[in-house]
């Protein structure tokens, strides 16, 4: 069976490699007549397909930009269980996603194991963020989804316009102080964020879950093929702006292998990005493959790459130093300075030994900066075998940091 899940591994990269070739190409400019083939919907919206059927109360919000994204933002304002189900004056807690997944991806596990229903059992007013360009939050104010303008956007947008955008929306609707939980790229967001003394007024506490601050370690074999062989940039000079590997009939595909016996798909499509999970059950494949992955603009993978390449935690580098001068005002970009992260902010940190995008050496860099932070206002966790999908897919996340974050939450009260 080894010979079998080789084969089946390899095909997997190559087809994740392959996929933006096919999904992202411009066909009407260049009349070949390709056309994208996305996944449908889920029926009845974020709410209705994954909030409400499960027994709680939902709200769907929207939130501009001022770039003129349309974000969709999820509300659980209250849990499920009798002493819960009362709104009153309930700290808000702002759940971020991370690249090529959405606000799904804090509930993919059942109710009794996810961390957004868990908060909301728990008396906190949960919002889920979906970013630009996912599934919920496809809308501008002037671009077209399939403009290649709309998709020109890295993480430095995402930290300087979703970001500030929905802290402010959420803060507005609550009248409180923010508890941010982030995983993988939406902990770079916040990091970044902080570093540059934005948010930080309306910060009540962080989590950070995979915390991506440095990335010049990661052992990710498929990040690694695509930093190292430039393919995202290559991509991008023929004109492929979004990364985008979502597809039906590759999804019906990956549906059918994950569903023979003998196949750990688990391992099959994680393992080669995220390293090996410890301790997810291959049943939430199924689950996954409904709702992600999600798209990316192809900027935001380029500036990842660079990032790995790099080693250090900088904005857009247009490897130009005219355009940067241009955007910048000096002619290489300027760093994510992580050791401006203020040191009374209360922070939950976790990661994991077989994590391969968040490399343990690259979080020591992180826990490095963070050395003057006040011992009494950080927590720092470490679990051997999670890796980068444990947290938010593993059966046993919430007993092993979603229970110890809540805690260190109600600490705070």
């Amino acid at each position: 069976m080894k010979l079998v899940n080789t084969i089946i591994l390899t095909y997997t990269i190559l087809l994740i490699l392959s996929t933006p070739i096919f999904l992202s190409l411009k066909a009407q400019e260049n009349g070949t007549g390709m056309a994208t083939m996305p996944v449908q919907s889920s029926e009845g919206g974020f709410c209705k397909s994954m909030v409400e059927t499960n027994g709680y109360e939902c709200e769907d919000h929207n939130v501009t930009t001022k770039d003129g994204y349309i974000l969709n933002v999820v509300r659980i304002p209250m849990g499920r269980c009798r002493d819960c189900r009362t709104r009153g004056n309930k700290s808000p807690v702002l759940l971020q996603h991370g690249v090529f997944v959405d606000g799904r991806s804090w509930l993919l596990l059942p109710p009794k194991q996810s961390l957004a229903f868990n908060l909301a059992d728990n008396g906190y007013d949960v919002w889920l963020v979906n970013s630009r360009g996912t599934e919920y939050s496809e809308g501008h104010t002037s671009l077209n989804f399939d403009d290649p303008a709309y998709w020109n956007w890295s993480l430095d947008e995402l930290v300087a316009y979703d970001l500030p955008a929905t802290f402010q929306y959420v803060y507005d609707q609550t009248g409180q102080k923010l508890h941010f939980v982030g995983h993988s790229l939406g902990t770079l967001m916040i990091m970044a964020a902080m570093s540059r003394d934005q948010l930080v007024n309306m910060l009540e506490s962080v989590a950070l879950l995979s915390p991506v601050a440095y990335m010049g370690h990661t052992t990710s074999l498929l990040s690694r093929v695509i930093a190292d062989n430039f393919i995202a940039e290559t991509l991008d000079s023929l004109g492929f702006y979004k990364f985008d590997m979502r597809n039906v009939i590759i999804i019906e595909i990956l549906k059918v292998i994950c569903r023979i016996p003998s196949v750990d798909c688990t391992t099959l499509l994680f393992t080669p990005y995220t390293g090996q999970n410890c301790c997810m059950k291959p049943s939430i494949m199924d689950i996954f493959l409904d709702h992600e992955p999600q798209p990316a603009a192809m900027k935001i993978v380029i500036h990842m790459c660079q990032l790995i390449r790099g080693g250090n935690t900088t904005m857009f580098d247009y490897n130009d130093s005219g355009t940067n001068i241009k955007h910048y005002g000096q002619p290489t970009p300027p760093a994510y300075n992580m050791i401006g992260i203020p040191k009374d902010l209360p922070i939950f940190l976790s990661h994991g030994g077989a994590d391969a995008l968040s490399d343990v050496d690259d979080v020591k860099l992180l826990l490095d900066s963070l050395q003057g932070h006040d011992p009494d206002k950080i927590v720092v966790q470490f679990i051997e075998r999670f890796a980068h999908a444990d947290y938010l897919m593993s059966g046993n996340a919430k007993e092993h940091v979603y229970d110890p974050f809540i805690a260190f939450l109600s600490r705070l009260h």
